[in-house]
C-alpha cells in the first residue's frame, strides 16, 4: 500500500514553546519542497513551516521547535496591526491622516485638517468606522489608478480591458493575458510615485508578458523614478500590510 495511504492526514498547524512563548506554526506539504523550511510572512505574521512529501510531522516538530529562536526574532519584527479606529494616524498618499470620529449621525467621510493636521474625518455610528474610512481608501485609490492608467495609455496608444482592485498578500499589481490589470488598494497608503510605478509595471507588460530587457528598457522610457519607487517597497512595502 503507497505511504501516502498509510500516513495519518497532517495537521494544519503546530504549536511550538520558546522560553515561554508559544507559536502557532501552519504546516504545508509540498511535493517539490526538497528540505523543511520555515517562513514569516511580514504583511501577516503567519508562520508557515513547508515539508518535503516524506517528512514525518514529528521531524518537522523537532525542526519548527530548533528554530523558535529565529521564529521569535522575525516575528518582532513584523509590524503592529494598526485598525482604522479613531485616533489611528494612517498614511495616504504617504501623508500620515489622523482618523477622527466626528459624531454619531450619519455623514459623509472627508478629507480634512484638525487642529492643523490632516485627518480622515468620519461621521457615524463608532461600529462603523473602519468600514467608512476603507471606503473612502478604496475611492481615492480608484481615482490615483485610473489617472495613471489613462496618462500612460495615452502615451503607449493601448489600454487595458478592465481595472481590479483588491487586497492582495503576494503582489502589488499584475497584469493577465487578457489584458486585465489588478492593483492593490494599499497602494494609496503609499507616495504617489510608488503607484505611478506600479502603474507603468503593469502597463508595460500590455505589451511585454514578461521580464525582459526589452520590458525594463520600455519601464524605464515610460517611468522615470523606477529604482526610488523599488528601493521605497522594499524598504516599506511590509508596512502598508499592517494597517486595517
Amino acid at each position: 500500500m503507497p505511504l501516502a495511504l498509510l500516513r495519518r492526514p497532517d495537521p494544519e498547524h503546530l504549536d511550538i514553546v520558546h522560553e515561554g512563548e508559544s507559536f502557532r506554526v501552519a504546516v504545508r506539504r509540498r511535493p517539490s519542497a526538497r528540505r523543511l523550511t520555515l517562513r514569516v510572512s511580514q504583511a501577516t505574521g503567519e508562520v508557515i513551516m513547508t515539508l518535503p512529501a516524506r517528512t514525518a510531522i514529528a521531524t518537522a516538530q523537532r525542526f519548527a521547535k530548533s528554530h523558535g529562536g529565529w521564529i521569535a526574532a522575525r516575528l518582532a519584527r513584523v509590524p503592529e496591526r494598526v485598525p482604522f479606529a479613531a485616533g489611528a494616524a494612517v498614511p495616504l498618499r504617504g501623508v500620515p491622516h489622523r482618523i477622527v470620529h466626528r459624531g454619531l449621525r450619519s455623514g459623509a467621510t472627508m478629507l480634512d485638517f484638525v487642529e492643523g493636521e490632516p485627518a480622515i474625518s468620519v461621521s457615524c455610528e463608532a461600529a462603523h468606522v473602519a468600514r467608512r474610512v476603507r471606503d473612502l481608501l478604496d475611492r481615492e485609490v480608484r481615482r490615483d489608478l485610473s489617472a495613471a492608467v489613462a496618462r500612460y495609455a495615452q502615451t503607449m496608444g493601448q489600454g487595458p480591458r478592465r481595472i481590479t482592485v483588491r487586497d492582495t498578500r503576494s503582489r502589488w499589481g499584475s497584469c493577465t493575458a487578457r489584458g486585465e490589470l489588478n492593483f492593490s488598494w494599499r497602494l494609496i497608503l503609499a507616495p504617489p510615485l510608488v503607484l505611478d510605478y506600479l502603474v507603468a509595471h503593469e502597463m508595460t507588460h500590455l505589451r511585454e508578458m514578461n521580464h525582459s530587457n526589452r520590458f525594463w528598457t520600455l519601464l524605464g522610457e515610460l517611468c522615470p523614478h523606477v529604482d526610488e519607487a523599488e528601493a521605497w517597497l522594499k524598504r516599506n512595502g511590509a508596512t502598508l500590510h499592517c494597517y486595517g
